[in-house]
C-alpha cells in the first residue's frame, strides 16, 4: 500500500477539496451500483490510497478520507468539526469546566440552517417525496455560502480543524505575516501535528502528502508554518502542493500600500511554500471565461470555479492510485501508474525546477479520425490554470506528465488504452512543433463522474458522456449533473521555461519593495516578523529558482 495524506488549508482550498472528495465518493458509489455504467466497476483505482477504514464510537465500520482540513472558525457551516460519524465532541458546555465562581454570560451564534441538498442527505429529508433532484441542484446554483453546503462526504473526527480567532477580523487576515502569527503560539501547531501523526502512523508506506493551500492571504502563512514542521518530522515524505486562488483575490488594490503588501505577500508566499514543498503548482485564474466554449463558468461563484480546479486535480492524481496491471491489452482499463515521488522526479528534470504548470482540457475532445489530419489538434484544447505563463514552444528541456481520463474515440464511444496511446503519440510525432513525447503518459478509461452537487457549467452541446452533440443549439441554459453523467478530462503537469515570468515577477517585487535601499515595504516585512537576513535569504532563494532558466546556466545547479 502506498498511501496519500491530503491537507487542505484555507477557505478556497476547502471548496476545491469538497468537489474533489465528492468525485471520490461518487466513484465508490458507482462501483457498487448495478445500474451504473460498467466502466465505473472496472476503474482500476485503489481507493485505500486516499481513504482509511476505522470504527465509530458505536462500533460501526467507517471509510473516511485520510484528510486534515484547516479553516477559520465558523467556516464549516452546518457541519460539525467532529464530523458526522463520531458524535459532536465540541458540544460540551464550557461552563462545566470553569473555576470562575462569578456570573457567566454565554453567547451562542444561531446555527446555520441546512439547505435543501443537505436536508436530502439526512434523515429529515430522505423520505420527503416533494424534494426532487432538480430542486437540490437549483438550491446550490442559487446560494452556496460554505464549502460544506455541497459536500456529501463523511469525515473523520480528526479531519476538520477550525483556527479559533481568525474569523473575528477576517478582512485583515489577508497577508502572510498574520497567518504566520496564528500558529506561533504553539497550541494550534501541537494539535495539527497530533492529527497528522494519527493519519501517518497508521499507514503502511506513505507515498506523499497532497496539499491544497489558499495562498492569497493569511492561510499561506498558516500552511508555511505547518509544512515547516512536516519537513522536520517527515523528511523522506515528498509534498505535492497546489497553491490555489479564487477569482476575487485578483481584484485591483485600492491604494499603493495595499498594492505593495499584496506584491510582497505573493513573493514571500512563493518563497516559503516552495521551501517546504517538493513541487508547487500554482492554480487560479482572474477569470475562467477563457475556458469557453467548452465550459460556462460564472467567475463570481466559487462553487463554479473550484469545480474546474478540483476536476483537474482529481484527473492528474488518478495515476497515483492505479492498481498494479500487466501489459496493455484490449481488456486493460488503466496504464501508466506512478506515485507522487516519481512525478516530482520527472518534472524536476535536468533543470531541477520545482514549480509546474497545470493544464486541463475539459471536456476533452474525441479522438476522432479528423484529429489525425490536424497536427497538435488535441493538445490545442489545453488551457493553463495559472497566471503569468510564458511561451515554451522552443523549450527543448521541457518535461511533462500527461493523463487522459475516460477518452472518447468518436461521438460517445469510449476509446481503448491503445487507441489513446497511439493518438497522443501521433500528435507529438507529427505535430507542428518539434517537441519530444511527454516524459510520462498515464491513461485511465474511467471518466470523471459528475456528482449531483456539481455546478451547471456545461454548454447545451454537451452529451451525457461529455461528447459534443452537433445537432444541439449553441445557446441555452448550461447543463449540469442531471443531463451530464460523466466527462472525459485530459490534464498535464509541465515543467518548462513558461513558468519563468511567474517566478520573475515575484522576485522583482521582493527586490523592489523589500530589499533595495529605501524600499517602501521594508517596514511591512518587519511587521510580518521577517528580519533583514531572512528577507535576503528569500530573495536569494527566488533568484536561485530563476537562474535555472538562464541559458548560460541551464544545465548547472551552482552557477551564479
Amino acid at each position: 500500500m502506498r498511501e496519500i495524506v491530503t491537507i487542505q488549508v484555507g477557505d478556497f482550498a476547502n471548496y476545491i477539496g469538497s468537489h474533489f472528495w465528492n468525485f471520490q465518493d461518487e466513484l465508490l458509489g458507482l462501483a457498487e451500483d448495478d445500474t451504473a455504467d460498467p466502466i465505473f466497476k472496472n476503474n482500476c483505482m485503489d481507493m485505500d490510497v486516499l481513504y482509511r477504514t476505522g470504527l465509530s464510537h458505536q462500533g460501526a465500520y467507517t471509510y473516511c478520507p485520510r484528510l486534515i482540513s484547516i479553516g477559520s472558525q465558523g467556516s464549516l457551516g452546518t457541519l460539525s468539526s467532529s464530523g458526522s460519524l463520531y458524535g459532536d465532541s465540541s458540544s460540551s458546555d464550557a461552563s462545566d469546566t470553569l473555576t470562575w465562581k462569578g456570573a457567566v454570560t454565554k453567547l451562542a451564534e444561531k446555527p446555520h440552517e441546512k439547505n435543501l441538498f443537505l436536508k436530502s442527505l439526512s434523515e429529515e429529508g430522505e423520505d420527503d417525496p416533494n424534494i426532487e433532484d432538480k430542486d437540490r441542484v437549483q438550491c446550490l446554483e442559487r446560494d452556496v455560502k460554505f464549502w460544506s453546503d455541497f459536500s456529501k462526504v463523511h469525515f473523520h473526527s480528526k479531519s476538520l480543524y477550525e483556527l479559533n480567532g481568525t474569523w473575528t477580523d477576517f478582512q485583515n487576515f489577508d497577508n502572510f505575516g498574520v497567518g504566520k502569527e496564528v500558529l506561533s503560539g504553539g497550541f494550534h501547531m501541537e494539535e495539527l501535528n497530533d492529527r497528522l501523526r494519527f493519519f501517518v502512523e497508521e499507514c503502511d508506506h506513505v507515498q506523499g502528502i497532497q496539499c491544497m493551500v489558499d495562498d492569497s492571504g493569511g492561510f499561506s502563512g498558516v500552511a508555511s508554518e505547518f509544512l515547516e514542521n512536516i519537513a522536520d518530522d517527515y523528511t523522506n515524505i515528498p509534498v505535492l502542493l497546489y497553491s490555489v486562488r479564487d477569482t476575487f483575490s485578483y481584484t485591483d488594490a485600492t491604494n499603493q500600500r495595499k498594492l505593495i503588501a499584496r506584491s510582497l505577500h505573493d513573493a514571500v508566499s512563493l518563497s516559503k511554500l516552495s521551501t517546504y514543498s517538493s513541487l508547487i503548482v500554482p492554480v487560479g485564474l482572474p477569470s475562467l471565461g477563457g475556458l469557453a466554449p467548452s465550459l460556462c463558468v460564472r467567475d463570481e461563484k466559487n462553487f463554479h470555479s473550484s469545480a474546474v480546479y478540483a476536476s483537474a486535480i482529481h484527473s492528474i492524481s488518478a495515476a497515483f492510485r492505479f492498481k498494479p496491471a500487466g501489459p496493455i491489452s484490449s481488456t486493460t482499463y488503466a496504464a501508466g501508474s506512478l506515485d507522487i515521488g516519481e512525478i516530482i522526479h520527472i518534472l524536476a528534470g535536468q533543470r531541477q525546477n520545482m514549480v509546474a504548470i497545470l493544464d486541463v482540457s475539459m471536456p476533452a475532445p474525441s479522438l476522432s479520425v479528423s484529429d489525425k489530419a490536424n497536427p497538435g489538434g488535441i493538445l490545442n484544447s489545453f488551457h493553463a490554470l495559472g497566471t503569468e505563463i510564458g511561451d515554451d514552444s522552443e523549450d527543448l528541456y521541457m518535461d511533462e506528465s500527461l493523463i487522459f481520463n475516460g477518452a472518447l474515440y468518436s461521438g460517445a464511444d469510449r476509446a481503448s488504452v491503445s487507441q489513446v496511446k497511439d493518438s497522443i503519440c501521433n500528435v507529438y510525432d507529427k505535430g507542428l512543433r518539434a517537441k519530444p513525447r511527454p516524459s510520462h503518459l498515464s491513461i485511465s478509461l474511467t471518466p470523471i463522474p459528475i456528482p449531483l452537487p456539481f455546478p451547471s457549467i456545461f454548454p447545451t452541446s454537451t452529451g451525457r458522456r461529455g461528447e459534443i452533440l452537433a445537432d444541439q443549439p449553441l445557446v441555452g441554459p448550461p447543463k449540469g449533473s442531471l443531463e451530464v453523467e460523466s466527462v472525459p478530462v485530459m490534464t498535464r503537469l509541465r515543467s518548462s521555461i513558461a513558468i519563468k515570468p511567474f517566478i520573475e515577477s515575484r522576485y522583482n517585487n521582493l527586490l523592489r519593495h523589500g530589499m533595495l535601499r529605501g524600499a517602501k515595504g521594508a517596514d511591512l516585512l518587519r511587521d510580518w516578523g521577517f528580519g533583514k537576513d531572512e528577507v535576503d535569504d528569500m530573495g536569494e532563494y527566488l533568484s536561485k529558482m530563476l537562474r535555472i532558466f538562464n541559458p548560460s546556466s541551464e544545465m548547472t545547479s551552482d552557477s551564479d
